[in-house]
């Protein structure tokens, strides 16, 4: 019987305990939610390994800021977006962040934003799967003979693999809504 994968692991990491808790309401359906209420929460949850983060910029104690240094530190590969009342200045730019996102958010911006940086953490462990898939292959069409190939088993389960990931990175890529362009003042 097959089993069914894992649901995305999503921590919250927001001081107002009310919007907090309403958060894990939207996602706990789709998604693993561990909730902090203080950047020392979010750090000793770490272990929780998440997919996606929503920090909190400013809190009480460590920031949203110290807690997102921490976890690159760590080298926690996750997905995060700030989440915040803090209107964003220059120093995003170089910020190790990928959404920002204004307070207050409607339930659906919140469940589509960590739907797509969930998405995306598949996505890249796709894409790297398939690089080290076709590396493999290039080694190997260097290495053996055509005729070695064509009798190994062992070749065409890899060449299927690379096919069915290219397809299906493919129909994510195809499935994907263009991002919205930023209009200009003189467009609006």
């Amino acid at each position: 019987m097959a089993r069914d994968p894992p649901l995305p692991k999503v921590l919250i990491v927001e001081d107002d305990r009310e919007l907090a808790d309403l958060y894990e309401r939207y996602l706990r359906d789709e998604y693993h939610v561990r909730t902090a209420y203080t950047g020392e929460q979010a750090v000793s949850n770490l272990d929780f390994d998440p997919d996606v983060v929503l920090l909190d910029r400013r809190m009480p104690g460590m920031s949203g800021e110290e807690v997102l240094r921490v976890i690159k530190r760590r080298g926690i590969d996750a997905s995060i977006a700030l989440v915040t009342a803090v209107e964003p200045d220059f120093d995003i730019i170089d910020s190790p962040i990928d959404d920002y996102l204004m307070k207050p958010i409607r339930r659906d911006v919140l469940v589509d934003t960590v739907g797509r940086l969930a998405d995306a953490v598949d996505v890249d462990e796709l894409k790297r799967e398939l690089s080290a898939k076709r590396v493999k292959r290039n080694v190997l069409e260097i290495e053996k003979s055509r005729p070695e190939l064509a009798e190994s088993e062992e070749f065409r389960r890899l060449e299927a693999r690379i096919e069915a990931l290219e397809l299906e990175l493919d129909a994510y890529e195809t499935a994907q809504p263009e991002q919205p362009r930023a209009r200009l003042p003189n467009e609006l």
